[in-house]
């Protein structure tokens, strides 16, 4: 290896979160300032946190929730067929 080409490595190098979390850990920069970390980020404490801009999440959960009642509609549609189909199969297996 080369010498005087890698950067200087910290064994104690700290990362600070927003909330207030402090972690040591080893890096080639001393300080990190970060934003999110595992004791504030939503995907690990299971609070959902949602900015709506311009309503695109409720906009969102309405086409949602209309395709699932669609989804439902289509299904008992099919089963009201099939039912048919299977009496029609019925009459011309007594005749």
């Amino acid at each position: 290896m080369k010498k005087e080409i890698h950067p200087q490595y910290f064994n104690k190098s700290t990362i600070s979160c927003a909330c207030g979390a402090n972690y040591q850990t080893g890096s080639t920069i001393e300080n990190i300032q970060v934003e999110l970390c595992s004791k504030c980020h939503p995907f690990y404490t299971g609070k959902q946190k949602i900015i709506d801009t311009a309503r695109r999440v409720e906009k969102f959960q309405t086409r949602l929730a209309q395709k699932s009642t669609d989804v439902v509609k289509k299904k008992t549609k099919h089963a009201k067929r099939d039912e048919q189909k299977k009496e029609k199969q019925a009459k011309k297996q007594e005749a």
